[in-house]
């Protein structure tokens, strides 16, 4: 009798950014739930302290998150949280999150904290993406530690590249120093206006320097995607057809293949229509797992690029 073959463990991407408003958090949340409607047990950490990410999906003031994770006080299995996709489990941000830089420094393998926190969950899905703060400090550095990739969304404005140096001089320095396996995910060019020229300028710049590293798909300046977090929701379960959804999805698409995952067996790609099968049409589930449940569609209608 055959060797079983192992379960493939998780990739680890952290979307990282420390100039903000670049649609970081958007990214996050959004790419993560494009990966789950793809049928990938998928985690998303909010490891920022203003808990964005944690709100796009309703959760506020939660009882148990990814700070108890981080000193140790809780497994991360009982910090994850529902959501209304059956593929995704998200653990969130919290209040106490907002010492834990300070915190951290006196803890034994500071930098690795988040690292040894995720361990268990590497077994029990195909992605987990981590929403990183808008700095370049100590939680930042645990989500690069702990990562195998960094996602770096960059605006479509006149200084887009501002800061970008440091930040990979960051990721280098974390290759040297703590987590040899680090790479670049890609570049994401965010809140395009294809009707702008300096958009385009600012990418072609940016495709220039970074060649084939700069993710093909862009994400558009959106109206929907703007709407989505005040209503609690990623831009799957708010408006499928949108514009800011089919970009995402198709990002989605491009970091599967990035990653050398074939597609799922029935899983739906391409079209939002097709998409739609796999978003969950309203009922929570009790976390994320390989085996988790199908669910019903749900639809939207379209909007404008502003």
């Amino acid at each position: 009798m055959g060797d079983i073959p192992s379960m493939p463990r998780a990739r680890i991407l952290a979307v990282a950014n420390q100039k903000g408003g670049v649609g970081k958090t958007t990214t996050a949340v959004n790419l993560a739930a494009s990966l789950a409607a793809s049928e990938r047990p998928t985690l998303l950490v909010d490891l920022d302290p203003q808990a964005n990410a944690s709100s796009a999906f309703g959760v506020s003031n939660a009882p148990r998150h990814i700070y108890d994770a981080l000193i140790g006080a809780l497994a991360i299995k009982d910090v994850v949280m529902p959501t209304e996709m059956p593929f995704l489990g998200l653990v969130p941000a919290g209040r106490d999150l907002v010492g834990a830089e300070i915190e951290l420094v006196s803890l034994e393998r500071r930098e690795h904290r988040l690292a040894l926190a995720l361990e268990p969950a590497r077994d029990t899905c195909d992605f987990i993406v981590i929403d990183c703060p808008p700095s370049l400090g100590l939680l930042t550095l645990n989500a690069l530690t702990a990562a195998d990739a960094v996602l770096i969304p960059l605006q479509c404005e006149y200084y887009a590249l501002e800061g970008l140096a440091r930040l990979l001089e960051t990721v280098d320095l974390v290759r040297r120093e703590l987590n040899p396996r680090l790479e670049i995910a890609g570049i994401l060019l965010t809140m395009f206006d294809a009707r702008n020229s300096l958009s385009h300028q600012v990418a072609g710049e940016v495709k220039r320097h970074f060649g084939e590293t700069v993710y093909t798909t862009p994400i558009p300046r959106n109206v929907r995607l703007s709407e989505a977090p005040s209503h609690g929701k990623p831009i799957l379960l708010y408006d499928i057809h949108s514009r800011g959804a089919v970009s995402y999805l198709r990002l989605a698409e491009e970091v599967l293949a990035r990653a050398g995952h074939a597609p799922a067996p029935g899983a739906p790609s391409g079209s939002p229509a097709r998409v739609a099968g796999g978003v969950a049409g309203g009922a929570p589930t009790g976390g994320v797992g390989r085996d988790a449940p199908e669910s019903a569609p749900n639809g939207g209608r379209d909007d404008d690029t502003a």
